[in-house]
């Protein structure tokens, strides 16, 4: 898989980590240097303690780094992630905080994967988020999107170190019960209200969006895919994630063994409708889409 087919190729990969690491076991070995970084913290910042951020700063920042993530803005991500002060109580609050810290991260390594990033900073990025997801998990065990988030991050982990076998196994060991512990809580009788990314990631098809896959309908490996089901939720005001859906849904024609590159096209126009400004749709699917139309079938 191409760098420019991660953002979405890897969130609508299913939930089956190990899988993937068996089979980067079996395409490599070897090893991948790890980057050290070294944080710096200045005698002022020691003596003065952190003010916590109220609600609506969190929500109001929240917000910028969702549109900075469509924006593909890895410069305001990282800017954003910084603006986030944790906070010292262990509240509802300070997990969600910790949450969009993660969130920044991870969206902006994503992001990176569409650039010609370092591998090492991606992966210090992830490393990053992981960590911010596991304290908002330390502070409220039931919050899902953190879990989902720690999955994808734990799964790009895996991607940039298929060559060193034990670092495959250990992430593996990371993955496998947040995966269960997030499959459990979305199937229960009362599953909780999920963030876009979560929600896909969660209902994505059993068998995978990868190249020469999901050759079966497009729309019905996803949770809510389909026009009608979209249309119902839409109508009651429960529909979460549509652009991520829909984007997700070009990707899987794009790349099925037989594509469907007209449905991928429309669907991708589709995502774009509702926003606009997402740099990923824009600027790399709808093009990829185009070029291989132009390819004799």
């Amino acid at each position: 898989m191409c760098s420019e087919n991660l953002a979405i190729g890897l969130i609508t990969m299913p939930l089956k980590v190990e899988r993937q690491a068996s089979n980067s076991v079996k395409r490599m070995q070897g090893s991948m240097t790890i980057l050290l970084a070294m944080l710096f913290i200045s005698v002022t910042a020691l003596a003065a303690p952190p003010v916590d951020p109220s609600r609506e700063q969190v929500i109001k920042v929240a917000a910028q780094i969702q549109r900075a993530d469509y924006e593909g803005d890895r410069g305001a991500l990282n800017r954003l992630y910084g603006e986030l002060t944790p906070i010292a109580q262990s509240t509802k609050l300070a997990s969600r905080v910790r949450y969009w810290r993660g969130f920044a991260l991870w969206r902006r390594t994503m992001n990176g994967f569409n650039e010609s990033v370092d591998p090492k900073g991606l992966e210090e990025d992830l490393k990053q988020a992981v960590s911010e997801f596991d304290e908002a998990l330390r502070i409220d065990p039931g919050f899902v999107d953190a879990k989902v988030g720690a999955i994808s991050c734990l799964s790009n982990l895996l991607f940039l170190n298929q060559k060193n076998a034990a670092r495959v196994q250990e992430l593996v060991a990371q993955a496998v019960p947040l995966r269960k512990e997030a499959e459990a809580a979305v199937t229960g009788e009362s599953p909780p209200p999920l963030g876009a990314w979560s929600y896909l990631l969660v209902r994505s098809p059993g068998t995978g969006m990868q190249p020469g896959q999901g050759d079966g309908d497009g729309e019905e490996g996803f949770g809510g895919g389909s026009e009608t089901e979209r249309s119902k939720q839409r109508s009651a005001g429960t529909f979460v994630g549509e652009p991520e859906l829909l984007a997700a849904l070009a990707w899987g024609n794009l790349h099925r063994t037989t594509p469907d590159l007209n449905a991928a096209e429309e669907y991708a126009r589709s995502a774009l409708t509702l926003v606009p400004y997402w740099h990923y749709v824009r600027d790399v699917l709808i093009p990829q889409i185009q070029e291989a139309k132009k390819k004799p079938h």
